[in-house]
């Protein structure tokens, strides 16, 4: 038996979980048809074989047709779940692990445009901030109809053979009735703190006639909103003892906040650069005035945090969600002591913000994640061994490194810098943003494990390569920053790179031109802001950093707003001129007809990176393959077998921005899934 706090096993009323780490509820987007089919079965089952003790899936399912889903939900009012739940339970089961399912009722947080285009309801007309529909105010027929959908559903996920059901009841139509912001109906279901409940304790007495004793039922709610005329600590204690005096549910998971905004769900799910564990210790006080079995989950990203929250007591079961995307192995490595091993979370929230914005949830540097049907989580050793050469250590040729020598094989990292990490480096240069760096430290270490060697201040000639003798070359040079855009002046500006990393000293009055729309120009207004300079960025988007999305932007905007920059959309520069000290600014519009002018002293251009790609199209001719990738091969997750020069020395392979200015995530799945066939 272990003594770590985090291996103990705990009973939660008939279920033993085999140790305190869960999955909580989120939706990664993957459902076919509303349905959890093939590829959603393969990412849950990969966390119960990681070890944790519980994953529970759906952030949230549906019970309602007036519930639609604003990004890929699975659809719980649906007879026909209930063969896919069955199968992906039976498979966590034969893990080991348990598994629940969060069902919802969206209430205002959706859209009528959704679905079957059904009026969304909730217990007041008032339009919610982020997803804008003005609802229909509930009736007593919607309230009875809603009270059996969510009845229904939880008898089917029972049917499905899941362990339990959890409501979700912080910003969806739950936590609506019960916040006085949001419920503006008479009595019986409005005003009281009772009558307030009472929609919440309907629904539970609703499902436990259906589903019985032997079914586990737990509420992740908000016990403060933290919204001037919301649930305040106060109130929420007093509704944390009344949820489990009722005898209804069997845990507690504790939200602190809300969500009806970008801002809130932000503090609510902490992104990078904010603290960990924001909220453990309001959790802990929960527990400890209601002594009762309480969950808690938000930014518990490390293993030292969440041995903490169980050692003290502050909480039962510790969830660990966006962690275990990025390594799904998690519990194993620390029974098998190899906590160093473990690939850390980052906070870059690529996954949660990118279901609203790319339809499906990804790590950052976890390209295997949400990909398990075509990708290893753990690479399996090539058949024989071969020399695989690696131009350029940031984090596409650190993970084509580490794969390849994951593999077995012998591998050799050209990087031109003194240090590793490319862009990253640059990137991680913001304070906000430094956790980026795990990226690159990670996979040295794991380079390091696997005996890759990296020679760093070593430019890479054609020559240089060959001498090593290759089977593969993978070129990942990377980019350089574009400015080179404008119509006329491009000698007089600088990129944003430039301003992050101090190449360029900053200016007082200054114009950035952004139409990359990424990270870079916010950090490089942040950097010049923070030094004093007044700052505009200009896009000419219809909206400004479109790349960055909701969640990453907000820390952003509290520092940007506060340092009074400016933000002018529609608008696109043209050229610029020198005139003496200053410079003159020529503005256009994509629309036509507008013609304008900035006087400022500097102008920066963020738009992207064009491809340092000379030494590929040196060993070009030279490799078996001329380069060439089979889409097909690449997209099945299959080896790559062209051949187009039998004579040729090696294959040749470009991957990253060294094709193309794309992202991090890009970068690494390139590596990926080219470096597991070698």
């Amino acid at each position: 038996m272990s003594s770590d706090p985090l291996l103990q096993p705990y009973k939660l009323k008939h279920l033993t979980l085999r140790n305190r780490i869960i999955v909580t509820s989120h939706e990664p987007a993957y459902p076919e048809d509303g349905m959890p089919k093939e590829r959603y079965l393969a990412y849950t089952v990969e966390r119960a074989k990681g070890g944790v003790a519980m994953t529970m899936t759906a952030g949230s399912a549906a019970v309602s047709k007036d519930s639609p889903p604003v990004f890929n939900n699975l659809l719980a009012y649906k007879d026909e779940i209930v063969p896919w739940i069955r199968q992906m339970t039976d498979a966590v089961h034969e893990e080991g692990a348990a598994i629940m399912i969060q069902l919802t009722h969206l209430g205002r947080r959706t859209r009528w445009d959704k679905g079957d285009w059904l009026p969304v309801v909730a217990p007041s007309h008032h339009r919610e901030a982020s997803h804008r529909a003005f609802p229909k105010k509930i009736e007593d027929w919607d309230i009875e109809r809603i009270i059996k959908d969510f009845a229904d559903a939880a008898e089917r996920m029972k049917a499905g053979g899941m362990d339990g059901v959890e409501l979700e009841a912080y910003g969806h139509l739950l936590d609506q009735f019960v916040s006085p912001l949001t419920n503006e109906l008479d009595g019986p279901y409005g005003g009281s703190l009772d009558n307030r409940m009472r929609f919440c304790m309907d629904v539970l007495k609703a499902i436990r006639s259906r589903v019985g004793e032997d079914f586990i039922l737990g509420v992740r709610y908000t016990a403060d909103e933290r919204l001037a005329g919301g649930t305040g600590k106060s109130e929420g204690m007093e509704i944390s003892k009344r949820l489990k005096e009722s005898g209804l549910i069997d845990y507690l998971n504790v939200i602190r906040g809300h969500i009806d905004t970008d801002a809130g769900l932000t503090d609510v799910i902490p992104i990078q650069g904010m603290a960990n564990a924001p909220h453990l210790d309001f959790a802990g006080e929960i527990r400890a005035a209601i002594n009762f079995p309480t969950f808690h989950a938000a930014k518990i990203s490390d293993v030292a945090t969440a041995r903490h929250a169980i050692a003290s007591g502050k909480v039962d079961m510790i969830g660990m969600t966006r962690a275990h995307m990025t390594d799904p192995h998690i519990v194993r490595k620390i029974i098998e002591k190899r906590e160093d091993e473990i690939r850390p979370c980052v906070g870059a929230n690529y996954c949660l913000d990118r279901i609203y914005q790319g339809g499906a949830a990804y790590c950052i540097h976890n390209a295997a994640t949400g990909r398990e049907l075509t990708m290893p989580h753990i690479v399996a050793k090539a058949d024989s061994r071969k020399k695989v050469v690696v131009v350029g250590a940031g984090p596409a040729g650190l993970e084509a490194a580490r794969v390849a020598g994951e593999r077995g094989h012998e591998v050799v990292v050209f990087e031109a810098a003194s240090g590793p990490g490319g862009q990253i480096r640059l990137t991680a240069l913001s304070p906000r943003r430094k956790e980026m760096m795990s990226i690159i430290d990670w996979r040295m270490a794991q380079c390091e494990k696997h005996g890759v060697t990296i020679r760093f201040n070593a430019w890479a000639e054609a020559e240089t390569i060959e001498a090593e003798h290759p089977d593969v070359v993978i070129i990942a040079t990377g980019g350089v920053a574009h400015t080179d855009v404008l119509s006329k002046g491009n000698e007089f500006v600088v990129s944003s790179w430039d301003i992050i990393s101090g190449d360029a000293k900053p200016g007082t009055n200054v114009l950035i031109f952004d139409d990359a729309g990424d990270h870079a120009a916010l950090q490089a207004a942040e950097f010049l802001a923070g030094a004093g300079a007044k700052v505009e960025i200009m896009t000419p988007d219809r909206s400004f950093s479109p790349e960055v999305m909701a969640m990453n932007l907000v820390p952003y905007m509290r520092s940007l707003q506060k340092l009074d920059v400016t933000f002018t959309v529609t608008y696109r520069l043209e050229s610029v001129e020198k005139n003496g000290n200053q410079l003159i600014a020529n503005v256009g519009s994509d629309y036509g007809g507008i013609s304008k002018q900035r006087v400022v002293d500097q102008v920066v251009v963020n738009h992207g990176t064009i491809p340092l790609d000379d030494i590929y199209f040196e060993l070009k001719p030279k490799s078996t393959n001329h380069g060439e990738i089979s889409q097909d091969e690449l997209i099945a997750g299959q080896p790559q077998s062209v051949v187009r020069n039998a004579q040729g020395q090696f294959q040749l392979f470009r991957i990253g921005d060294a094709v193309s200015a794309r992202n991090t995530h890009a970068a690494i799945y390139d590596a990926l899934r080219l470096a597991k066939d070698i």
